[in-house]
Formats: C-alpha cells, sequence, structure tokens
C-alpha cells in the first residue's frame, strides 16, 4: 500500500505575512538525505567557558550534517552581563533533561545528543564520534522527517511510519535565529564578539505521532512571528511530567543569509 495512503494532514492556520526564501541546510547535497542527530547545547553569554563549545555548534551548523540548536540559558545572568538570546524556557527545558538522564544538576556548556545522553559542549571531536556511533542505530534517528515550503505561505512537515514509541511521541517546533552576532560589554566574556548559530527563541507543540505516517502544515508566517529565521522539527518521546526523552526524527529550514 502506498505510504500516502495512510498519512494524515493537519492544517495549522495563523495570519499571513510576507514570505522569505528558505533553505534545507540539511538537505544540501543528496535530496533523501537524513540528518545524522541533534545536537542541542545549553550555552551563556555569561559563561566564560562557552564560547569554544559556540564556535563548535556554528560548525555543526555549517556543516548541515545534524540538526543543531543553540539554547540559551538565563541563570548565569546575575554576573554582570543578561544574555540577550536566554529565555527561561530555554533553562526549564534544560531542567528537564536534568531530571529526565538523573543528573545531579545543570551546567554550560553542556551539549544533549538525540535526547538521549549529555557532554561537555566543548569536546567538538566527541561530539562527532558520537553522533557518528549512533546513526544508523536504534539510538540515532529512526524516523523519516522533513520539512519543506510547500507554498509561498506555508511550510510543509512530513513523517514517516514506524514502529509506535513506548511512550507519548510529540511534534515539537524550535524556532531560531540562524545568526547573532553579539559584542557582550560585561561579565567573564567583557569584550569578547562572538557569532552565535541557530539561537533557540521559542518552542511549541504542534502535533503527536503515534507510527504512523502523517503531515502537518503550518504558516510560513510562523516563523516570523517568532521573530526567528528558521525553525527545527523534533520528533521527541515524552517520559512523563514534562521529561524530554530520545528524538527519533528531526528536519531544519531556515532562510538565506
Amino acid at each position: 500500500m502506498p505510504l500516502r495512503t495512510l498519512s494524515r494532514r493537519i492544517v495549522i492556520s495563523a495570519p499571513f505575512v510576507a514570505a522569505v526564501a528558505y533553505v534545507l541546510p540539511v538537505y544540501a547535497g543528496d535530496s533523501g538525505q537524513q540528518p545524522e542527530g541533534v545536537v542541542e547545547l545549553y550555552t551563556s553569554q555569561g559563561c566564560g567557558s562557552c564560547p569554544p563549545a559556540d564556535a563548535v555548534l556554528k560548525s555543526l551548523a555549517t556543516e548541515g550534517k545534524v540538526v543543531a540548536l543553540a539554547f540559551h540559558v538565563d541563570y548565569w545572568d546575575y554576573r554582570g552581563w543578561r544574555d540577550s538570546l536566554a529565555v527561561p524556557e530555554n533553562t526549564d527545558r534544560q531542567n528537564a533533561y536534568r531530571t529526565a538522564l538523573g543528573l545531579n544538576g545543570v551546567y554550560t556548556p553542556q551539549v544533549i545528543i538525540n535526547g538521549r545522553e549529555h557532554m561537555n559542549g566543548q569536546d567538538g571531536q566527541k561530539i562527532r564520534r558520537r553522533i557518528a556511533e549512533t546513526r544508523n542505530t536504534p539510538t540515532g534517528l529512526t524516523i523519516p522527517v522533513s520539512i519543506e515550503k510547500a507554498a509561498q505561505d506555508r511550510l510543509l512537515i512530513d513523517i514517516g511510519s514506524g514502529p509506535s514509541a513506548t511512550n507519548p511521541v510529540r511534534v515539537l517546533l524550535a524556532y531560531f535565529n540562524r545568526e547573532s552576532i553579539i559584542t557582550i560589554p560585561d561579565g567573564e566574556n567583557v569584550g569578547r564578539k562572538v557569532n552565535y548559530a541557530n539561537s533557540v527563541r521559542a518552542m511549541e507543540t504542534v502535533g503527536m505521532w503515534d507510527g504512523t505516517a502523517q503531515k502537518i502544515e503550518i504558516p510560513l508566517s510562523e516563523i516570523a512571528s517568532k521573530k526567528a529565521s528558521g525553525c527545527a522539527v523534533l520528533l521527541q518521546e515524552m517520559l512523563g511530567e514534562g521529561k524530554p526523552g530520545p528524538i527519533i526524527g528531526a528536519s531544519i529550514i531556515a532562510a538565506k543569509p
């Protein structure tokens, strides 16, 4: 039976705003290529150890092989500089991972890979090695997901079918700024000019996935309404009480620079 006959289509409405040209970094080569993993960096402009990790995240985003997202947190703001890209929800997400992974606390720069494990965000070699080890395994991204511009004013999320997960699976959108160049005038990074990539500004749940193929349409204006220049789709298991679990599929789209 053709896959399309099993799919469900959900349309999310919102007011129209002018469309922008978008590209898919992850699909820069073979149109059938899937991202190799998801890398979430928890970082802060007030953290003196974070700039090397920010550079690693930027290089991963530029390479386009993974869905690379930077979540700026606000708990270092008291050190003399308030992170201009931080939102409380990013701190909440990192704390939820702390509970889900059984950690004693949170730290920066922390990387979460595929929603399953954490490591120091400065260690680009270890991050790349772990992504390579999980690729095409049950701990990698096992469900095909894509997001593309379907019309002048709409984006289409296409999620493939697969074995139902043990836990509920949310379809999450992470809205981000593709590039933010910030000069930091105070705090631990005083005088530094840092080029941040894919800084997440907001997240929302747009659906649930139950193992069957489905399509979700969202207005292109949703990205502009979040004051963002791109968005990533994360297919993520939820472990209960709002705790994030394994990410089993992902894709990303962003405005042309």
